[in-house]
């Protein structure tokens, strides 16, 4: 008995977080009457739901719940089909941590219930003190599930991007080249290709160090990004250099692009913690044919890349794009 107390004690002084949502369909009036009265007195915010099919709509709507009380027997929709709704939905929707409410308690409903998806089973009439418990177990399920969410996108995030810079790094934005080579080949579009490169960029890391340089390249990151719409593509694509993939531009249409692009990051003021400076782009430019070949458009913008610094730094040297030939 004293290990009993404890425990309730214990569950009903837990800590509710108050931003956590609950639905709750039932569609007896007397139990929505019960729990939304204990509800309010533990801090939860409760979605009330009449039937399954009110319910269903709430839990495929915007922001939805990710805890859920669910009757199993509703009007419309029962319980036990929305359990088995939600789990052909995921991973494709956030999980959804489902309560089984019903007056059946034999084993054999009990693991219906868990094969058709459910998490937890609660048998009416039930004490409120056991019904917190159980959502105490669900929000730290559901806390749980959003924290390895968060870890993956994070881990995603970290193999496609570049770490100081935040732009694709050199493998995402070369297969997005290779995609949009792709869709103009289908759709019989060009694609622009720049391939950036920063002047003088040994000379930043000499003379104000490492940490300048750092800075340098995610204020040229950022202007590259600012400077783009939103579906054209920009990666570091090593060291100082920068590639930008500009679908549906012709080789006219990516020069001109370029060179407002140019023009802005050499205007820009640098702070540094070795002084504010200002850097230029050296560019090479040229633009997909249907049948162009991704490692041959690479070499193609590569030497118009170092023609522009042969040539004096701070301009855009433009490339034809003739596709060799297989042997």
């Amino acid at each position: 008995m004293a290990n009993t107390l404890a425990t309730n004690t214990l569950v009903a002084e837990a800590v509710v977080s108050p931003d956590l949502k609950i639905l709750l369909a039932e569609d007896s009036h007397i139990y929505r009457h019960l729990i939304e009265s204990q509800f309010k007195e533990w801090g939860f915010s409760l979605i009330l739901a009449k039937d399954g099919k009110e319910a269903w709509k709430v839990l495929c709507g915007p922001e939805a719940p990710r805890l859920a009380l669910l009757d199993w027997i509703l009007p419309e929709i029962d319980g036990l089909e929305i359990c088995r709704r939600l789990r052909e939905c995921s991973p494709k929707v956030a999980y959804t941590y489902t309560i089984l409410l019903t007056a059946k308690n034999k084993k054999q409903e009990m693991l219906e219930a868990m094969e058709a998806g459910a998490d937890d089973f609660l048998a009416k009439p039930f004490d409120p003190l056991e019904l917190k418990a159980r959502l105490l177990v669900g929000k730290r399920i559901v806390e749980l599930q959003q924290k390895l969410v968060s870890t993956n996108e994070a881990l995603q995030h970290a193999a496609s991007h570049d770490f100081l810079t935040g732009l694709w790094n050199r493998a995402e934005i070369v297969e997005f080249l290779f995609r949009e080579l792709a869709r103009a080949r289908r759709d019989r579009t060009p694609v622009g290709i720049v391939l950036a490169d920063v002047d003088h960029f040994k000379q930043v890391n000499d003379k104000f160090g490492h940490d300048a340089g750092d800075s340098v390249l995610k204020a040229v990151a950022s202007g590259l990004t600012g400077s783009l719409r939103e579906y054209d593509g920009v990666g570091r694509y090593g060291g100082e250099e920068f590639l930008l993939v500009i679908p549906g531009c012709d080789l006219g249409t990516t020069i001109r692009r370029a060179n407002q692009v140019r023009e802005s990051i050499g205007a820009r003021e640098i702070s540094t913690p070795g002084g504010v400076i200002t850097v230029t782009l050296s560019m090479g430019a040229t633009a997909a044919v249907s049948s162009a070949n991704l490692e041959q458009l690479i070499r193609t913008v590569d030497s118009a890349l170092y023609q522009a610094k042969r040539n004096g730094r701070n301009r855009i040297e433009r490339a034809e794009f003739a596709p060799v030939a297989a042997q």
